[in-house]
């Protein structure tokens, strides 16, 4: 999966981010409660669990480490 591709990129070049994934069939509730409508779903989450961005399909490499960057 491409997203999943960016993700991996991603988590090396900034080792301390956490990345969960989340089958949203499984957890219907959870997917409910964070809004996601459609997959992909990437959301990225500040120290505070405050949403910094959000992206519905592939984000790029570079959307996600600027989103890092203001979780932190």
């Amino acid at each position: 999966m491409l997203t999943r591709a960016v993700l991996d990129q991603a988590s090396k070049l900034v080792p301390a981010a956490r990345i969960a994934e989340l089958d949203i069939v499984r957890h219907v509730d959870e997917a409910e409660k964070a809004g996601i409508r459609s997959t992909p779903t990437v959301i990225v989450l500040d120290d505070n669990s405050t949403e910094v961005f959000r992206a519905e399909g592939i984000p790029s490499l570079n959307q996600v480490l600027v989103a890092l960057a203001k979780a932190v």
